[in-house]
């Protein structure tokens, strides 16, 4: 067994210690809908109802290992990763702050605050409040869980090695980028596996970052104005996460407000799961290259659903 898979075999105990295994299920409406066999994992599923979980459980297991010391922890975040470190250093006991920009997802906040986090709002993005993290950090001697780090690959990764171990021969799958450490755990699960799947990255068109940094293959900065998928919103990608999305995805695909909230409908009337605006971008994206892909297995993983209530009634009445 290789090291990374056997690393990854590793995690997923760890977090099995916690939560179960989501499940991913080849629905028969979202089939016809695509136009091909598609297999959504139902991250969403997950005791914050995000992917993100899994990347804190594993990254304060190793901590504990370590035998690290910690006065507290701090993390800037758009929501679920707030959640999965609000979760994590509360299991551990250790006190945890998370900073959010202003105008961010009321019930989101609310879920962190719930999970035992000190909220601190500041900024307008997420790029200004993970700056002021940083003087936080640096000011109180905090331990920092930054949204991209090897131990966060390795446990958001066990939900692909999931969907690879129940599904087999998948020719595409379609997962979202916010800082990358999602893309970055499925590449790393499909080469410990030794699978020939195509990665397909998606990303919003209004938060177009990593796409043009992918084709331009260099870091590119750019604006986060998506109004529906904020955990994506990045403007500045990880430099360590674009070499390995370079190395391995296949391309990546924009996709725009419009789109992604008809892919939340088409979700819940083909599912009955309600996708938050980031969670519905790999869909949306398999929806949109359909021609593409007809005839193909597909996997489309939904990160999350975590989606403000008045959001969500409003994308189901339009």
């Amino acid at each position: 067994m290789s090291d990374a898979k056997t690393e990854l075999r590793k995690a997923a105990e760890i977090i099995y210690r916690v939560m179960p295994a989501t499940p991913q299920y080849c629905w028969p409406l979202l089939c016809e809908h695509l136009g091909t066999e598609v297999w959504l994992k139902h991250e969403n599923h997950t005791p914050v109802g995000a992917f993100k979980i899994r990347g804190g459980i594993y990254h304060f297991d190793q901590l504990k290992q370590s035998g690290q010391q910690l006065n507290g922890v701090i993390s800037a975040t758009r929501g679920n990763h707030g959640q999965s470190v609000a979760f994590a250093a509360s299991r551990a006991g250790i006190a945890s702050s998370i900073v959010v920009p202003y105008g961010n997802s009321l019930e989101k906040n609310a879920a962190m605050q719930a999970l035992g986090a000190q909220l601190i709002e500041h900024g307008r993005d997420f790029q200004a409040a993970l700056e002021y993290t940083e003087q936080l950090r640096d000011q109180h001697g905090l331990h920092m869980v930054k949204s991209f780090h090897p131990d966060l690959i390795t446990g958001v990764g066990t939900y692909s090695l999931e969907l690879f171990d129940a599904v087999a021969d998948l020719d595409i799958c379609y997962v979202p980028i916010g800082l990358g450490s999602g893309i970055c755990g499925m590449l790393k699960a499909r080469d410990a596996l030794g699978l020939k799947t195509a990665i397909v990255g998606v990303v919003s068109s209004h938060a177009p970052a990593y796409a043009q940094s992918f084709q331009q293959h260099q870091l590119i900065s750019a604006p986060a104005l998506t109004e529906i998928a904020d955990g994506v919103a990045c403007s500045t990608p990880i430099p360590e996460a674009l070499e390995l999305i370079y190395q391995g995805v296949d391309h990546i695909v924009q996709i725009n407000d419009d789109d992604v909230r008809s892919a939340m409908q088409t979700l819940y009337t083909t599912t009955h799961n309600v996708a938050e605006g980031a969670g519905a971008l790999s869909y949306a994206a398999a929806y949109q290259e359909r021609d593409l892909i007809k005839g193909k297995k597909v996997g489309v993983v939904l990160t999350g659903g975590n989606v403000d209530k008045d959001v969500f009634a409003k994308v189901l009445s339009t």
